[in-house]
């Protein structure tokens, strides 16, 4: 994969983070209160060192369940430790008492009217601890933290998206041409995302060069430059954000809400982290950016058998702490992210570096 552009300037920072249940820990967050009565059992379980999957069906195997009836809101990572809500019909309350696993714990129960579906969750909260962090990376760390929390970050897949080899993306692609075959309804469907993750993140690595010429260059290098007409790009170029906001790029609610053109009275309401920008997962059945966007859009936009949507671009960091333990040499965080969002993307930030 081509690797990726960071947007903040800062040096890249030393540190150490191998992901594991004592390093990164993952609490999921719900959509909704649970009703309390209903025809669903939903459990709240803490896993680690396995798959959401893996979880699954370990339930299905120990509790004679079909793995499409149990629900559940997200993909946890395995390398972790997590905290995740799942549902199963309530009839199989009375075989609870038999599931035994040393990797997970159900933690406690309630009833809910409907089976959790993927999304129905509001966003999770993480906690990760980075190794051999000595006093000068700590400050670094803390002035991109400033920056962070007062901007955002961008919000790129993951590598968790593409697989040890960062290929999935490829079979995606394979399958969609036809070239490949995956008769696993649930693999195939997340390898063809992988593809379309993978074009995203070629957009907004895309967006954040743009946007780093825009601070960079004069308006007359520019206007030779990208061939955008000087008064858009001295528009353009007042504003202070780090990611540049463009004529026809789509807006949306944050952290939820309508789609809508961006307007210039728009940009104090992006400051005030209300509405972001969002970017294309290139399909059928979903709206196009226009203007200066489309532009820069088109080139990531395929013509895919696959139903498209629109993805946050750029996503605001809440309750974020960090700690330094000098004697440990440890710097620990503590943040919150809408679903969808990467912890690790902020890792990759701090170090300007793709983690394996």
């Amino acid at each position: 994969m081509r690797d990726r552009l960071y947007i903040y300037n800062h040096s890249p920072i030393d540190f150490y983070f191998k992901q594991s249940s004592e390093t990164f820990v993952v609490k999921e967050i719900p959509l909704y209160n649970f009703s309390g009565d209903g025809e669903h059992l939903v459990l709240y379980v803490r896993k680690k060192n396995l798959t959401t999957f893996e979880l699954i069906k370990e339930f299905s195997n120990q509790l004679g369940i079909n793995q499409k009836d149990i629900g559940y809101a997200g993909l946890k990572d395995k390398n972790a430790l997590t905290y995740q809500y799942i549902s199963i019909h309530k009839k199989h309350q009375k075989n609870l008492y038999r599931f035994n696993h040393k990797d997970i714990k159900i933690l406690n129960t309630t009833y809910h009217k409907n089976k959790i579906k993927i999304g129905h969750l509001k966003g999770n909260s993480f906690f990760i601890r980075l190794k051999k962090v000595n006093e000068v990376n700590k400050l670094k760390i803390d002035e991109v933290l400033k920056s962070i929390k007062t901007y955002g970050m961008p919000n790129f897949f993951g590598y968790q998206r593409f697989g040890k080899d960062k290929n999935n993306y490829k079979d995606g692609k394979d399958i969609l041409d036809g070239i490949k075959k995956e008769r696993n309804k649930r693999v195939r469907k997340f390898l063809i995302n992988s593809y379309q993750s993978y074009l995203f993140n070629l957009w907004l690595s895309k967006r954040i060069e743009l946007s780093k010429l825009i601070d960079e260059f004069s308006k007359d290098e520019l206007e030779t430059l990208l061939n955008i007409p000087k008064n858009t790009i001295k528009s353009i170029k007042s504003q202070q954000h780090p990611f540049k906001i463009l004529d026809g790029d789509l807006m949306q609610h944050y952290p939820y809400g309508k789609l809508f053109e961006y307007g210039h009275d728009d940009y104090e309401r992006f400051l005030k982290k209300d509405i972001s920008v969002t970017g294309l997962l290139s399909g059928k059945k979903v709206k196009k950016s226009s203007s200066i966007a489309r532009v820069y859009e088109k080139d990531f936009d395929e013509e895919l058998n696959v139903n498209g949507a629109r993805r946050f671009a750029w996503v605001f960091v809440e309750q974020l702490k960090g700690v330094y333990k000098e004697k440990e040499a440890w710097y620990e965080l503590e943040f919150y992210l809408p679903k969808g969002a990467y912890a690790t993307t902020l890792l990759e930030e701090l170090a300007k570096k793709e983690l394996n």
